[in-house]
């Protein structure tokens, strides 16, 4: 078993909402700025961020992040620690203290910030709130981990209950990425990968043939999620989502071990994409039976969504853990199960000549969604050229990525920050380049 390779990064330190500190934060903020005569715009652009957010500080209707409490001290000439508690960044020392002690809680926390809004309830104090996570564009090393090695060697080294979502695209066909298939599909010689022809000079990317899978192959297919699930149910905590990519032909090969795991099968994300797989006529037929489509031409892409049972209710889960929902679009808009896409363009396979490179307009929605709270770490055991650790970055998550090939590994490491910085669609908009809502318009059309 091979030792896994890390990548070291760091993990956020856990944190504790109170809620007066939006206020109070807000409030201070807006003396200090006004002090200064500044407007919200000659603010937000010493701090690099939109004007909209320096609005939400300062009204109390978003958290900023460790990292924008260290640019305001230092813009502001402020002390770092003052800011960090009004913005209920409370030490982890004390927070272990608060929760071993609930009864006591509130009225500590009276004693130290004041009577102002504090309520009688460990739950109010400890309520958590949604964090509002700016886009960053680059690849900080404390931001991400790239382990190279076998996920499943990593999941039994892991601590259980340390991992709050996953979003992959497994080898789902498992014969394609076989050592020897590999070397045909890096050789463009086929095999199990279909290498299509030419068009007009234009060469495109090849397909894995599942259909060409024996029913020897399916069922290690099975037994291969079935181990899979229960590693990933075991470093999951309670009421993380896991987001995982299947096809039409071999979901059911996917889904059944998730369930017999224990997970919960919570729907499906359906990627709305055309591509060339299916609606073709019959094999060497094709003048015999022009009007025959064998299979329909794929225009979905199915996303299993499954969940680890909740502790308790879903409130008192997204308490302690913070996961159990998902993230909405925004406050009358909640996440939605069918997001149209577009496939993988040129600009984007450039930095990642990856075989199954899923685009980052579409993989920015739902990493977005997969923390509701915006908060914790979102794994990707089957890394591939790292466009899942690419979008976490780019919605200011936190994120692990493990990859067992060392082509694909070295791909990754350095595709992964040019693909955080990637701007989909030519829009160059902080909002819709980077904070995950980039492509909420093609889901805020199902919402009439």
């Amino acid at each position: 078993m091979t030792t896994p390779k890390k990548t070291p990064g760091t993990t956020k330190p856990p944190q504790m909402d109170l809620q007066t500190t939006g206020s109070q934060f807000g409030a201070l903020l807006r003396s200090e700025r006004e002090a200064r005569g500044w407007t919200l715009e000659q603010l937000a652009k010493r701090l690099k961020v939109t004007k909209g957010y320096v609005s939400r500080l300062e009204g109390g209707k978003a958290r900023p992040a460790v990292r924008m409490i260290e640019a305001l001290a230092k813009v502001l000439h402020l002390d770092t620690t003052l800011l960090s508690i009004l913005a209920g960044h409370v030490p982890a020392d004390v927070e272990a203290i608060l929760r071993s002690h609930p009864l006591e809680a509130s009225s500590v926390l009276r004693e130290s910030f004041g009577d102002s809004g504090y309520g009688d309830t460990v739950s109010d104090a400890l309520s958590p709130r949604i964090s509002e996570n700016q886009p960053t564009y680059t690849a900080s090393a404390s931001r991400f981990e790239l382990v190279e090695g076998d996920c499943f060697s990593w999941f039994g080294e892991r601590n259980p209950n340390t991992v709050h979502a996953i979003v992959t695209d497994p080898p789902y066909g498992l014969k394609e990425y076989t050592a020897e298939e590999k070397a045909k599909l890096r050789r463009g010689k086929g095999g199990v990968w279909r290498i299509p022809p030419t068009l007009d000079g234009c060469a495109r990317r090849p397909l894995p043939r599942f259909t060409v899978l024996s029913e020897e192959e399916k069922r290690e297919l099975k037994a291969f999620f079935s181990r899979w699930a229960a590693g990933a149910m075991r470093v999951l905590v309670p009421g993380g989502h896991v987001f995982i990519a299947t096809n039409p032909l071999l979901s059911h090969l996917v889904y059944i071990p998730m369930i017999e795991a224990g997970f919960e099968k919570r729907g499906e994300i359906i990627r709305l994409v055309q591509t060339l797989r299916g609606g073709d006529r019959p094999k060497n037929a094709h003048q015999d039976f022009e009007d025959v489509t064998v299979m329909p031409r794929s225009c979905w892409e199915p996303w299993g969504l499954f969940r680890k049972p909740c502790e308790g209710r879903v409130q008192d889960n997204l308490r302690r853990w913070k996961t159990g929902g998902l993230r909405r679009i925004g406050a009358e808009k909640p996440f939605c199960d069918v997001i149209r896409s577009s496939p993988t363009r040129s600009p984007e396979r450039d930095i990642a000549p990856h075989p199954s490179l899923k685009p980052q307009a579409f993989m920015r929605q739902i990493v977005r969604a997969a923390l509701p709270l915006g908060e914790g770490i979102v794994l990707d055991p089957f890394m591939g050229s790292g466009s899942t650790i690419a979008a976490a970055i780019a919605v200011g998550y936190q994120s692990i990525g493990i990859e067992s090939d060392i082509e694909f590994f070295a791909m990754a490491k350095e595709a992964i920050p040019r693909l955080a910085a990637f701007v989909p669609n030519g829009d160059a908009s902080e909002q819709n380049a980077g904070n995950g809502k980039a492509a909420t318009s093609d889901q805020q059309s199902f919402f009439a």
